[in-house]
């Protein structure tokens, strides 16, 4: 019984990580026609953070956390959520969710980059194939003519890129860092900041608040699922399998995300997906899986330290 039962929650985990998250993308641009980005992902994150910290009140959890934790949870909300997360939303309202989706799955090259410039480590040949193959794909991408004749869409490229860059960046700051031990916790102070952060920057930018009263069905649902599965749930669905399956399973959502993205952006948007693109997706996702598959770069190692040891 406690065997089936735990195979069903991973189940279920995996579909959150696969298809929740995969509709993101779908849903913000649903909600970005509508509200201004900063305003829909401010929103969005403070109710978030809220939430898990009624959640986590229930569950007896301390949210007691220290001035550096605070400060160090602020600037990962912003590096993640605020800019990287905000600035996305931004973009969409002038590039393809599809399109979104395909490009932030390059997530691992811009690490393994950022990596490679900051702390000087070495890139594994199977990882300097997929960086060649990555760059491939996302140039075939973002070069259709689709894309490029689309009024602001390279404004769009050029965001989206630079939150890869805050994601990567922010990713290495979370690993030295000291954050709240309980990850339920982190991520609710990540969530409350980031969103804060959001919101001074949707009064900055003068956007136009309206009230949920105002909003129309649909960014209403887009609404309520972005926060608690989009932002909740599949965060959750996360962390737990980070627990219980190898982080290598858990990094095949990297790869069935923006699948879903696409097909969901042309199922209900009537989003466009060309031959390029598809060509794109393969090569792109290809690469991708040979910066995160650790087992083949130690395949691939002492393969070459056997021919090495022949050649000498």
């Amino acid at each position: 019984m406690g065997k089936s039962s735990n195979t069903t929650l991973i189940v279920l985990a995996f579909f959150s990580i696969y298809v929740i998250w995969g509709s993101t993308y779908l849903l913000n641009k649903i909600a970005v026609t509508e509200l201004p980005p900063f305003m829909l992902a401010s929103i969005r994150f403070i109710t978030a953070g809220v939430l898990i910290f009624i959640i986590s009140k229930f569950m007896k959890l301390s949210l007691t956390i220290t001035k550096k934790q605070l400060m160090n949870t602020t600037i990962a909300g912003f590096l993640f959520l605020a800019f990287g997360n905000g600035v996305v939303v931004w973009a969409l309202k002038y590039v393809d969710s599809g399109f979104a989706a395909l490009a932030i799955s390059a997530q691992p090259l811009v690490v393994l980059l950022l990596m490679l410039i900051l702390q000087g480590k070495k890139i594994q040949p199977m990882s300097i194939v997929g960086v060649i193959l990555g760059v491939i794909g996302i140039y075939l991408l973002v070069s259709q003519k689709e894309i490029v004749n689309q009024e602001n869409s390279i404004l769009g490229m050029v965001m989206i890129f630079v939150c890869m860059l805050s994601w990567g960046y922010g990713s290495l700051f979370v690993a030295k860092s000291d954050l709240p031990s309980n990850y339920f916790v982190n991520t609710g102070y990540q969530m409350f900041t980031g969103g804060i952060l959001l919101l001074i920057a949707s009064l900055i930018f003068k956007e136009t608040w309206s009230l949920p009263t105002e909003w129309s069905t649909n960014l209403k649902y887009s609404m309520l699922l972005l926060i608690v599965f989009g932002s909740i749930v599949a965060f959750t669905s996360f962390n737990y399998l980070l627990k219980i399956v190898s982080p290598e399973k858990v990094a095949t959502s990297t790869y069935v995300n923006p699948i879903i993205a696409l097909l969901l952006g042309w199922y209900f948007l009537d989003e466009q997906i060309t031959l390029q693109s598809v060509i794109a997706a393969v090569i792109l996702l290809t690469g991708v899986y040979f910066i995160n598959s650790k087992k083949k770069i130690v395949i691939f190692s002492r393969f070459s330290n056997k021919i090495g040891r022949k050649s000498s």
